[in-house]
């Protein structure tokens, strides 16, 4: 089967979506008693045939949160198959906790998992929005439970049917909420979005209707119910299905306190309908609220550890950033005078025989800015802060002062490695750097300092000296390295 790609225009599954509306609805309407469960049955096994063409042909490219909503779609038409006439007799919304109701909550469990997955996809960017939207839909259905469906059960409904018709209208409530806040976020995977929020506002409305519905008006839930086949068949088939798992960029505004407010205001809805219902002695207050926190205490956990995520992670990013150069990623001159002054106190204690730092200015680099520009000039100080960390030792740190300044600090003896190290820095830093402008080169001058026992130094006295010797360099035009030790 060939599909349209994504640019392609979407009235044509809508027109034929239309069309099998009409059609389904006049034959149904026309078919006697003994032809309308062949017609819900070949309505039902609609979806599945549009589901398994799109995922074969690879329309739907994540083939995991589809196969999953097919799994649910296979147990209804199962279902249909195995109690032919449960719809047209009337026993949606009925809770009249038959094989049947709970083969059909199991149903839409693995129809509801599959959107929730495809949902999480796109959604990645905003889960707090998303988590907050179940949540608002799901606390909604509270209401509707109490004022409208418990009311109208009948007598025959049972304690595991009214759980299980509950539970449906918690879950259809929160998916709806998703499926609201997925939609206004981009409009990329909105013909998709939209068949499935159709779908399940339809099938909300049936349950209510079936519930509210007598013998003779039973008709009205049939009816919306095959609206609901036909629309989630419509789902896969729309041009830009394909964008519906791909992921969104956040458009949405960091959770504020009204945002908290309305959401505090939401989870207290079902615990006071309950309360109400305590009040006024009904027996009905002990199902709505078990069932009600049982589905939302795992959203509100995701929640907060979703919180907790975001505090942990804006505490390294403040951690990083305050101990570390914005431009470079080295680590910046409040941290690296702290490991200078921790260094020294090690050298007092006798715990550490030396510490080394470098000052290194590079030479030559402003002529970079003024022809360059300043980008160009910031790539040259990435690239020299790539050089400096890998030509030094593993345990030494490198750090920006600011400008084209560096400073190494070597813990422990160099030996050797006290006069090759400058010159090693001094051969990196030299070697051409490409950009896009052009090839650019810089040099550099070291000036070196040492502290040790018996040459013990204060932090400014150690960097003075390694300015002293660096600009001792300068002066001698040749670049080399300069030492000088601490005074005894």
């Amino acid at each position: 089967m060939r599909w349209p790609r994504a640019t392609a225009p979407a009235w044509p599954v809508h027109a034929v979506t239309a069309a099998l509306i009409a059609g389904a609805g006049a034959a149904y309407a026309l078919a006697g008693p003994g032809g309308r469960p062949a017609i819900y049955t070949l309505v039902s096994v609609l979806p599945i045939i549009t589901f398994l063409a799109a995922l074969a042909s690879g329309h739907l490219p994540d083939r995991r949160p589809w196969l999953i909503a097919v799994v649910g779609l296979v147990l209804l038409f199962a279902g249909q198959l195995g109690w032919p006439g449960w719809m047209n007799e009337h026993h949606l919304g009925r809770a009249q906790g038959s094989m049947l109701d709970l083969m059909q909550s199991t149903a839409h469990t693995f129809f509801l998992v599959g959107t929730a997955m495809a949902i999480r996809r796109r959604a990645r960017s905003d889960p707090a929005g998303i988590i907050d939207a179940a949540l608002f839909g799901l606390c909604a259905g509270g209401p509707l439970w109490e004022w409208v469906i418990q009311p109208n059960l009948p007598a025959a409904a049972t304690p595991l049917g009214e759980t299980l018709l509950l539970a449906d209208l918690l879950v259809l409530g929160a998916v709806i909420g998703c499926l609201l806040r997925l939609g206004a976020m981009a409009r990329p995977g909105r013909g998709t979005l939209g068949y499935l929020l159709v779908t399940a506002l339809l099938t909300l409305v049936s349950t209510v209707t079936g519930t509210l519905s007598t013998d003779v008006g039973s008709g009205w839930s049939t009816g919306l119910m095959l609206m609901a086949y036909l629309t989630i068949a419509a789902a896969p088939l729309a041009p830009d299905a394909p964008a519906m798992t791909v992921p969104v960029p956040r458009t949405g505004h960091v959770a504020g306190r009204q945002r908290l407010g309305w959401l505090a205001a939401a989870l207290s809805a079902n615990p006071l309908i309950a309360a109400v219902q305590v009040v006024r002695g009904s027996e009905s207050a002990s199902l709505l609220l078990p069932v009600g926190t049982l589905l939302v205490v795992p959203l509100v956990l995701l929640r907060i550890r979703h919180l907790s995520a975001q505090r942990d992670r804006a505490e390294r990013t403040l951690a990083y950033h305050a101990t570390h150069d914005e431009l470079t990623g080295l680590y910046n001159r409040r941290h690296i005078a702290a490991e200078i002054d921790r260094a020294l106190a090690e050298v007092q204690r006798g715990t550490l025989d030396e510490v080394t730092i470098l000052l290194c200015d590079l030479d030559g680099f402003k002529p970079v800015n003024d022809r360059y520009g300043h980008p160009a000039g910031d790539a040259v100080l990435k690239a020299v802060a790539e050089r400096l960390t890998a030509t030094v030792r593993r345990d030494d740190l490198v750090g920006r002062l600011g400008g084209d300044e560096f400073l190494i600090v070597c813990r422990g003896t160099l030996g050797p490695d006290a006069g090759d190290l400058p010159a090693r820095i001094t051969e990196a830093v030299r070697a051409p750097f490409p950009l896009p402008e052009g090839v650019v080169s810089v040099g550099v001058t070291t000036g070196l300092a040492q502290a040790g026992p018996g040459r013990a130094a204060d932090r400014d006295l150690l960097i003075g000296l390694a300015d002293a010797a660096m600009y001792a360099g300068k002066a001698a035009r040749g670049g080399d390295a300069r030492r000088v030790d601490a005074a005894p």
